[in-house]
């Protein structure tokens, strides 16, 4: 295996092992308080949780790609599903994220227009919307990458993506990054730069609002401290170099060979929805703490036996 994959391997399995727990405990969480009493907020963040757990069913066939030195030994199919398993989730998480983002502040701006009857029928349209957006938006990268390819041009070095089938969606033709290209700077603009300004938005102003208020709770200042930690962290560390290839390989009409790597880092977007479950949601800060309390006691009673089996 090369460094790269290395890494990349890495990366996928560590992505896996601390997020794919977790979001399965935010789901079954979310569903539990929905069942019990629907609010907005629950609604977004099942939402978010479905979004992850799309990606991380589908990041082992990734870690298969990676231990293969990046060669794509699987069915082709799975190649074709990529798009839909893998690129999606990156797309719906930022949009979830700035509506957990404005949700927040219209709870605190406009509590009396927050509390409005039809406030989970808005909150239901809204999701239906973004899912709906996000698949639409999915298709026309699949069409170029894929429905197109037999009627590309051969004019660049890379070679034809679908004469090359050990590798998945890396290699494009010159015809298909002609189309491609104004696509992914779309995508930038609508998946990333408007959530990205939404959210500092409302943030800002959340922050400002309770700066006024003195008496409120310092562990809920804290909750949105991290909240917005959280959502600033997926931004810059997982959405950030990926967008900004899009913009570079739009700019130098090419696609950018570091392109692949900060898709790694999108993968960690993943690692970073736990905090923001953690901030937002009690029953997952009750879970997490008596996980991690079990945990303790588990180290604790393995230390023990094996220092009792070495004193023997």
């Amino acid at each position: 295996m090369s460094e790269d994959s290395t890494v990349f391997l890495a990366i996928y399995i560590i992505t896996f092992l601390i997020a794919f727990p977790n979001a399965v405990l935010a789901f079954f969480s979310c569903i539990h308080k929905i069942h019990r009493k629907p609010l907005p907020i629950d609604i977004f963040m099942l939402n978010l949780t479905i979004s992850d757990l799309i990606f991380l069913t589908y990041l082992p066939v990734k870690m298969k790609e990676a231990a293969d030195n990046l060669v794509w030994n699987m069915p082709y199919i799975l190649c074709h599903v990529n798009i839909f398993m893998f690129f999606l989730p990156f797309y719906s998480s930022g949009l979830f994220l700035t509506a957990i983002s404005a949700e927040r502040y219209v709870c605190v701006a406009f509590p009396v227009n927050y509390k409005s009857p039809n406030r989970i029928i808005y909150t239901i349209i809204i999701c239906v919307g973004i899912w709906v957006l996000v698949v639409i938006t999915s298709i026309f990268p699949y069409k170029v990458a894929f429905l197109d390819s037999d009627e590309a041009d051969n004019t660049t070095n890379k070679g034809h993506l679908m004469a090359e089938p050990q590798r998945c969606y890396s290699n494009f033709t010159a015809k298909q990054l002609r189309e491609l290209l104004p696509v992914r700077l779309s995508i930038v603009v609508v998946f990333f730069l408007l959530p990205l300004l939404i959210c500092c938005f409302c943030y800002i102003n959340l922050i400002c609002i309770l700066l006024k208020f003195p008496l409120i709770k310092k562990q809920r200042k804290l909750r949105v401290v991290g909240l917005i930690v959280g959502t600033l962290l997926v931004f810059a560390v997982s959405f950030a170099p990926y967008n900004a290839s899009h913009i570079v390989g739009f700019i130098k009409k090419e696609n950018p060979d570091w392109r692949m790597k900060a898709l790694m880092l999108s993968t960690l977007n993943a690692c970073f929805d736990p905090i923001i479950f953690f901030c937002i949601s009690k029953d997952m800060r009750r879970v997490i703490k008596v996980c991690a309390k079990a945990l303790c006691n588990t180290l604790q009673l393995t230390e023990c036996i094996v220092s009792h089996v070495i004193t023997q």
